[in-house]
């Protein structure tokens, strides 16, 4: 088939390109590339990724006439939409910038699906949309109203959007709400990334609400397969279902949200103990209380998942940190 990802050079949608070019699809995919975060870094991933099925295009989604162009000419079968300004704390400095790349830009996609009679749209949200809920583990049929940053506002509204476009044009919808993605190839401003970098360089680590968080860390291999696994299993309308009664997750129209994450939080300080023992490196501790936007347990309760696609995350965490932190010395060409 052919696909579109959007977000090709970052660190989910570069993974997802690999991944699908390996199983013989042909791929365009787009990103902006902008300097939220090391320009080099993503330029790098694309380079890792390269591929006589695989083209870039360099293409910004809120560009409405360059986006409709595209699906013109490509005519996709299915989209994975992965890109977005990320970032909690970020979205607090730089409102802007999450309404343009977040919303608009998911309404481009949404756009092109409809007009092009795209077989599925899968799309990254985040267990983000969770907010202030205290109730553990997170369940999509659980209400998410109250989010606590504007990132996790703009993912509710991508859901409510999606759910629009397949009520309104029966465009096959699926959500994924990730849980805290790390890996090879990550993300500068996550938390991995940061320590590990840290830890090198002799500097101390900002560890936020006194160490008293727990995160559900899920390997960036396990999140690929769950989205290999979807992208297959496009969501019908529910004849039956109905507001009083049904899931939120679910609805009359072809449209679904699913949890995608490992399934067990970890503490942040045990986070932390398993990188020092990997690094052979005692970290400097500085810290800090809970940051805005932040929340204190993420928890992502999977089984509507598993039961659709047979599949579970299988990594855990000592030893995702610790490919982490082999490709991180590859990469920076770290010697002990």
């Amino acid at each position: 088939m052919k696909y579109l990802v959007t977000g090709a050079a970052g660190f989910i949608g570069a993974a997802v390109v690999e991944k699908l070019c390996a199983q013989g699809h042909q791929v365009v995919g787009i990103d902006n590339l902008n300097d939220y975060y090391s320009v080099s870094l993503k330029k790098a991933r694309l380079a890792h990724i390269a591929h006589h099925l695989f083209c870039f295009v360099e293409l910004d989604l809120a560009n409405r006439q360059a986006v409709s162009a595209l699906f013109t000419k490509e005519k996709f079968d299915k989209v994975i939409h992965l890109a977005a300004q990320a970032g909690v704390r970020y979205s607090i400095d730089n409102p802007m910038a999450y309404a343009d790349s977040n919303l608009v830009g998911h309404l481009t996609i949404l756009e092109g699906c409809r007009h092009h009679d795209v077989q599925h749209l899968v799309y990254a949200s985040s267990s983000s949309v969770y907010g202030l809920n205290q109730k553990s583990p997170f369940q999509t049929s659980d209400p998410v109203e109250h989010p606590i940053s504007l990132y996790a506002a703009t993912k509710k509204s991508n859901e409510l959007m999606a759910h629009t476009y397949s009520h309104l044009y029966q465009v096959p919808t699926t959500g994924l709400r990730f849980f805290t993605v790390y890996g090879p190839w990550g993300r500068p401003d996550m938390a991995l990334f940061k320590f590990t970098r840290a830890l090198y360089q002799g500097e101390s680590i900002d560890v936020y609400n006194h160490g008293d968080m727990q995160r559900d860390f899920t390997y960036i291999d396990d999140i690929v397969e769950g989205i290999m696994k979807i992208k297959d299993i496009i969501p019908n309308a529910c004849q039956h279902w109905n507001v009083e009664t049904g899931s939120p997750a679910s609805s009359s129209a072809p449209y679904k949200v699913y949890n995608l994450g490992h399934g067990s939080p970890v503490k942040l300080m045990d986070f932390i103990d398993a990188l020092e023992r990997t690094t052979g490196r005692l970290a400097r501790k500085n810290m800090l209380p809970m940051q805005s936007g932040d929340v204190y347990q993420t928890y992502a309760d999977t089984e509507d998942l598993f039961k659709i696609i047979d599949y579970r995350p299988q990594t855990p965490i000592d030893k995702g940190i610790a490919r982490f932190v082999h490709w991180y010395k590859g990469y920076y060409s770290i010697n002990e």
